[in-house]
């Protein structure tokens, strides 16, 4: 036979691992943690930070009933604008006193594929207000923002209002990831990495904000979206709770195993780590891993691999009971069953 499967069967068995998590006392784990995270940084390529002003832009406010929701623009780099929502809980002022301390807890919230920051938000396309079910996002940041989260949900680069102009007048699905990441790449840069990079501009932003807690902040993603804030969350300390729903895998179980987008492939990657070693990043601070049975792009089995991996990680550090998982029965979808009183729980004050 000439087909070339064995051939990425022992490529992937070959793998050095070089960072993989072995470590026995928290002194192993600390040196382990260190070493990994600066390889991570390294093949993300994270573009340098504070190079350019934030400079937010209030481009409009509305009032949603339980909630004001603010369209606003970073500035994340040169030539980079990146639109977020921003949604307020009604009891919390929008402009506290001066020296005032901050209490409100604060979320992240990024979107996977699909048509952007909207379709997590109830609004369709084009701005509309959506009159259907809410899909496999279960609007999450409403939920949030109705339990007194302030929410940030940015637009990731390539999808939805930010997709490139020979994609503008494709179906609101489409995305430009493909040449996003592919001239990136060729320019020795990663999407991932621009990606990431952003999730830290909102952390920056929401930080700015007098309301909110700096000891509270807190992120939720949704596949690609999952993979975005697990990857910012083990590299910005800053985020102190992370929901990561429907990705996470081994990569030999995933990515690795069907098409995916091009968005999730990071060069040397598994020479350095599986992806649960590097979502270990993340310990000793919480971590909840939303997992569908039924997912067939992100399989349970691969899963299940995943949360046994990373419960050691977290028994070294005698953390355990900061992980938790919510194996839930549906496919590719937000569960919530546990993820909002989780992040309740673990920002709320005192």
């Amino acid at each position: 036979m000439w087909n070339p499967d064995e051939f990425l069967e022992q490529l992937y068995d070959r793998q050095t691992y070089v960072h993989a998590f072995k470590a026995n006392t928290e002194a192993e784990w600390s040196e382990w943690r260190t070493a990994l995270q600066a390889r991570l940084i390294q093949a993300l390529v994270l573009p340098q930070r504070d190079v350019v002003p934030l400079n937010p832009v209030c481009l409009e406010r509305v009032d949603c009933g339980d909630y004001i929701r603010e369209h606003i623009e970073l500035t994340t780099d040169h030539f980079l604008k990146m639109p977020c929502y921003v949604l307020l809980p009604k009891q919390v002022k929008t402009q506290a006193g001066e020296g005032s301390a901050g209490t409100t807890p604060a979320i992240v919230a990024c979107p996977g594929h699909g048509y952007g920051y909207k379709q997590l938000i109830g609004l369709m396309p084009d701005g509309s207000v959506r009159e259907d079910e809410p899909g496999i996002y279960k609007d999450y940041p409403i939920e949030l923002v109705k339990r007194g989260f302030i929410v940030i949900v940015p637009e990731l680069l390539g999808l939805g209002d930010r997709r490139l102009m020979q994609d503008q007048d494709k179906e609101p699905n489409a995305n430009s990831c493909f040449r996003l990441s592919t001239n990136l790449l060729m320019a020795g840069k990663t999407l991932a990495g621009y990606r990431v990079h952003e999730m830290m501009c909102c952390v920056d932003y929401v930080l700015s904000l007098r309301e909110v807690a700096p000891e509270r902040i807190g992120c939720m993603g949704f596949s690609g979206g999952g993979n975005v804030m697990a990857l910012t969350a083990a590299v910005d300390e800053r985020i102190r709770a992370a929901v990561i729903s429907g990705f996470t895998n081994t990569y030999r179980d995933s990515i690795l195993a069907k098409p995916h987008c091009s968005d999730n492939y990071i060069p040397d990657l598994l020479n350095i780590a599986e992806m649960p070693d590097i979502w270990g990043l993340i310990a000793p601070r919480p971590l909840l891993i939303e997992s569908g049975q039924a997912d067939l792009g992100f399989p349970i089995a691969g899963a299940i691999k995943a949360l046994h991996h990373l419960k050691s990680i977290y028994h070294v550090l005698q953390a355990e009971d900061q992980l938790e998982e919510d194996i839930h029965p549906g496919k590719h979808e937000v569960s919530g069953a546990i993820a909002y009183d989780w992040l309740q729980r673990h920002l709320s004050a005192g």
